[in-house]
């Protein structure tokens, strides 16, 4: 179980050895981990309810059944207590993004079908999974700026995934498959135009379903074939 799997429910999440930014310097018990792991859980429910704006320390003491003192033992402010929840879910996504990067197509054989069928496993698993569903919530809806959640947001999560399939693209290209001039600029062409879509639909309010994500994916792809497709 894990903070952004729980935001409707009250369980509590499996013991991490994982340390976050915020946290005091003095060493972590394995007791105090778990009730770290609490703190979070319930941070996350509020944070994901009420937004950045609406949460304080004293509900999400409340949620967690802990006091005030407790929390500060544990983060130094509201704002490092929701860079926790942001590091948490990011790292969740990147676990399993890079199990969806060892997926990318390797060779030219049927490589639109192989690239779609990727495209719809990232959409998936990673960016509008429940995870990224609550980044999204959190990090678009706020007044205000997060600098410490956005500067995690900025080198983890989705961030990893352009170095990585930039990489995978320059090796079709230099296998004949694809016509690649600037891999970096190819990956994030890649990354927004299976994502057009998808945007669309969040941007407008409608809700996604398989068929959009699907449909996101073909469109994305074929556009992208078109521009860096052999020749």
């Amino acid at each position: 179980m894990k903070p952004t799997d729980i935001i409707d429910m009250a369980a509590l999440p499996e013991k991490r050895a994982v340390s976050e930014k915020g946290l005091n310097s003095a060493a972590i018990k394995p007791g105090q981990c778990m009730k770290r792991d609490f703190i979070l859980c319930s941070a996350a429910r509020v944070f994901n309810r009420d937004g950045f704006q609406g949460a304080s320390i004293d509900l999400i003491a409340s949620e967690a059944g802990v006091s005030r003192q407790t929390i500060y033992n544990h983060y130094r402010d509201k704002e490092a207590l929701l860079a926790a929840v942001v590091e948490d879910a990011l790292a969740r996504m990147s676990a399993s993004m890079f199990a969806v990067l060892a997926t990318f197509p390797q060779t030219g054989d049927n490589l639109e079908h192989d690239l779609v069928a990727f495209s719809i496993r990232m959409s998936r698993n990673c960016i509008y999974d429940s995870s990224g569903a609550f980044l999204r919530k959190i990090l678009q809806a706020n007044e205000t700026n997060l600098p410490l959640a956005a500067s995690i947001c900025n080198t983890k999560g989705p961030a990893q995934a352009i170095p990585a399939i930039a990489a995978r693209l320059a090796r079709l290209a230099m296998d004949g498959h694809l016509h690649v001039d600037d891999p970096d600029l190819a990956a994030r062409h890649f990354m927004a135009l299976i994502n057009a879509d998808t945007h669309y639909h969040i941007l407008t309010g409608q809700c996604l379903d398989d068929a959009i994500i699907e449909k996101s994916a073909v469109n994305g792809v074929r556009t992208f074939l078109r521009a860096f497709g052999r020749r």
